[in-house]
């Protein structure tokens, strides 16, 4: 079932997938229209699922889900990584690659491999106040307040010499 984002708990949880390159303004909505089908008819063994989405910067799909109502099954967290890979063959995106990283530079956001990213840290071309997107937030309250945070204030931070 789907519900506006700003209505899910904090408690919600949450996954971020991160595009290789951002969607067209005519993908946003046409991606948009397909998450709004595949969530309302989402479910887990038979119960509906209270959830939603946010695409944010044309570059991040953020699926969360109210798991007091009924929480995800392998079965069902298996569907959305289903969805999310049918969206890769059809728009020719990365979504599930984890071993990138995202961040701001400037206006834009910078899409890096991990090791670039390293590079770049080392070589002080991104800093600790570098704004860098934490995509292992875990729920709803966190995505909120620790997901666009500098380097110094995520995973990232260890890449950064003091």
């Amino acid at each position: 079932m789907l519900v506006p984002f700003e209505s899910l708990p904090g408690s919600s949880r949450v996954w971020i997938y991160q595009a290789n390159r951002s969607f067209t303004e005519e993908e946003v909505q046409e991606i948009s229209k397909k998450l709004d089908g595949f969530i309302e008819k989402w479910t887990a063994h038979g119960a509906d699922l209270k959830a939603s989405y946010e695409i944010k910067y044309k570059r991040f799909i953020t699926i969360a889900l109210d798991q007091q109502l009924n929480a995800a099954s392998g079965c069902s967290i298996d569907a959305s990584v289903n969805f999310i890979q049918q969206l890769e063959k059809e728009y020719d995106v990365d979504l599930l690659d984890k071993m990138n990283v995202s961040y701001k530079q400037g206006e834009f956001i910078a899409y890096k491999s991990l090791s670039d990213f390293r590079k770049m840290a080392k070589e002080k071309a991104v800093s600790p106040k570098t704004i860098v997107f934490n995509n292992l937030v875990n729920n709803k309250a966190e995505y909120l307040s620790d997901w666009e945070v500098p380097a110094s204030e995520s995973w990232h931070k260890r890449f950064m010499k003091r």
